[in-house]
């Protein structure tokens, strides 16, 4: 059966139910770090719009928010989810969690 498929289109493994990557439960070590790092990079713009002198409602609104050093570790890594036991949902999740920008608050209303 195998044999008559070849490169791309060949069938998965029954053991792993039909999908061949699958994604991790538990965040590695350099998923963290990166994600980390974006935080701080989005802090620096922050900051040089700040010095710049725009003036904007979003700039003000993005103060008040906590930086990535004071941060949570559960704000950092999971995000809300309506869906999700507890509400919370790993970042690494979360479809094209790197292009999206990650919640530093949870909704008031959970």
């Amino acid at each position: 059966m195998f044999g008559s498929f070849v490169g791309a289109f060949r069938p998965t493994l029954t053991a792993f139910g039909g999908r061949a990557w699958r994604i991790p439960w538990r965040m590695s070590k350099t998923r963290k770090a990166n994600v980390r790092k974006r935080l701080r990079e989005v802090d620096g713009v922050i900051d040089t719009l700040i010095a710049s002198g725009v003036q904007c409602r979003q700039l003000d609104l993005i103060k008040d928010l906590p930086r990535e050093s004071e941060m949570l570790p559960r704000d950092k890594y999971t995000t809300f989810s309506r869906t999700a036991k507890n509400h919370r949902k790993s970042v690494h999740k979360v479809p094209h969690f790197t292009k999206r920008p990650i919640p530093r608050t949870t909704p008031k209303n959970f």
